[in-house]
């Protein structure tokens, strides 16, 4: 019997600070993984106001950072690297988060995994680079900001948008100023690969370099609606491929800091 934990647990706590740490997990002596949504070399649960910043998290085996069921996690100049499982990954109703400055590079899944409900969460000027998937948003995800991010050489898509039913959607997230260059290495179709039925999505004034003239930049795909592709530079690749995207942006609210106090009520 083994027995997986996290480096650093929070449950039901407030006001923690975890700064300036490296935090090598060890991987190859491990036998037996971490479970991603029950924790992570970082993790925290039903917890608030959370500040992580200047932390390195090397070789753990499961999540760099998992936090779920928490509000007010900022997160700032932190590494997640190779991984056995997500770089980053905000999930079970989080919500109200911020990243800013982050990288996560050589993990086995996803650089950054919005997981369940994962809500009015701005990921900034961070970089995904050579995991499995670069971005994946899906169940619930929604009113979330994308903003300056580099994704790149990932395996699969750069940007996924994961394939939910209504009423549980992706909805109401804004995708602009990336760079996405190079992804879908082994599998996906796209740089940006958006699944149904995703509605009200914005990818604005981003550059989406493909790997050959013939890979779409953007698939947007059946029961898909409501996308904008505004403003992108594409270079090497199809720039839209599948439903016709909207000319003009709708107006979206999201990102740390537009939640109400209704955003929070299934945080108790």
């Amino acid at each position: 019997m083994t027995t997986a934990t996290p480096i650093i647990f929070g449950h039901n706590v407030s006001g923690v600070s975890v700064a300036d740490l490296v935090l090598d997990g060890r991987r190859e002596d491990q036998e037996v993984g971490m479970g991603s949504c029950r924790g992570g070399a970082l993790f925290f649960y039903q917890s608030r106001d959370i500040d992580i910043s200047g932390v390195q998290v090397e070789n753990y085996h499961g999540d760099g950072l998992s936090h779920q069921m928490c509000r007010y996690v900022r997160v700032a100049d932190a590494q997640f690297n190779r991984c056995s499982g997500n770089g980053m990954h905000p999930g079970a109703g989080s919500t109200n988060c911020r990243y800013q400055r982050c990288s996560a590079s050589h993990n086995d899944n996803c650089g950054y995994f919005f997981c369940v409900r994962a809500n009015h969460i701005t990921v900034e000027d961070c970089r995904f680079d050579r995991n499995g998937t670069g971005i994946s948003i899906g169940t619930r995800d929604c009113h979330n900001l994308i903003t300056g991010c580099s994704v790149r050489e990932n395996r699969g898509p750069g940007i996924l948008v994961r394939r939910s039913p209504s009423p549980v959607e992706v909805h109401s997230c804004v995708i602009r100023d990336c760079e996405i260059a190079g992804n879908a290495r082994d599998r996906g179709e796209a740089q940006i690969a958006i699944e149904a039925a995703a509605h009200d999505i914005v990818i604005q004034d981003s550059t989406i370099t493909g790997t050959s003239e013939h890979m779409p930049g953007i698939h947007i795909g059946r029961d898909v609606r409501d996308v904008a592709a505004v403003g992108n530079r594409y270079v090497n690749c199809v720039p839209v491929v599948g439903t016709e995207p909207m000319s003009r942006p709708p107006e979206i609210v999201c990102g740390y800091g537009s939640a109400v106090d209704a955003d929070f009520r299934h945080l108790g």
